[in-house]
């Protein structure tokens, strides 16, 4: 295994954290292997953002640890090297150029100037790094956000929802892109509630319920079971919701 692969698992365990008494996430553990997308899958409210925080180092869990390639994301020595996050796509100043944004965090992250222009142009936006933000598109807005992402050329990516706002041809290029990312050893995580989508890009599911995890598994095994993701999702949750 290549130190890239060793630095793309993402390791979760026992997470657990409260807000007021209640439990947003309660013992939850997974893993997601490199060179595999995994799709992280819940109703409203299941739990997903909060736990997808907390590997990034946004949340301290009250219990439990995440970790990426052995690490805690707070000590990794270069997170945008091992990490590209978009949680969303809203966070961008509306005066600034695209161009000019990714400048800047490339700048903050002691990285090259160049690598602006080449994920800008990795993502489909180079020509119109020139425009402001506030001109662009959500499907744009949410190609910038994965731009931002790329920046360091991380071993995985935490994405939140990336195909919100894109039109068909920007998801099938998404779907593509994303697969690709994953078969040169590194890792992909997906929050997304489009579960067609997921069906079309994950290699393995992660789902949640009422913040606990209900099953992890690979598509294949899935679809064995249940016939696909969206039968699959359902029958789990449902369970879930008739349980005592």
């Amino acid at each position: 295994m290549t130190m890239r692969e060793t630095d793309a698992r993402i390791e979760a365990r026992g997470l657990t954290k409260h807000y007021g008494g209640i439990a947003a996430v309660d013992d939850v553990s997974f893993t997601v292997e490199p060179g595999s997308v995994t799709g992280f899958l819940g109703p409203n409210g299941a739990g997903k953002t909060t736990t997808l925080r907390m590997i990034l180092g946004l949340v301290r869990p009250d219990r439990g640890r995440a970790t990426i390639g052995g690490t805690a994301y707070a000590d990794l020595a270069a997170p945008l090297e091992i990490v590209g996050a978009a949680l969303d796509s809203t966070g961008f100043h509306p005066g600034r150029a695209g161009l000019d944004h990714l400048r800047i965090y490339a700048a903050a992250a002691a990285l090259p100037s160049s690598r602006a222009t080449t994920v800008l142009d990795a993502v489909g936006l180079g020509d119109v790094g020139s425009r402001k933000v506030g001109g662009y598109s959500l499907g744009m807005r949410q190609r910038l956000a994965l731009a931002t992402a790329l920046l360091g050329d991380p071993s995985v990516l935490v994405l939140d929802e990336p195909a919100n706002g894109l039109d068909p041809e920007g998801i099938l290029w998404l779907r593509r892109f994303l697969k690709e990312y994953a078969d040169t050893g590194r890792s992909v995580l997906v929050s997304s509630h489009v579960l067609t989508e997921m069906q079309q890009l994950v290699d393995r599911a992660v789902i949640l319920h009422r913040g606990r995890l209900i099953r992890q598994a690979t598509l294949v095994d899935l679809a064995a079971e249940h016939g696909d993701l969206e039968t699959a999702f359902f029958n789990l949750t449902t369970d879930q919701e008739t349980r005592p």
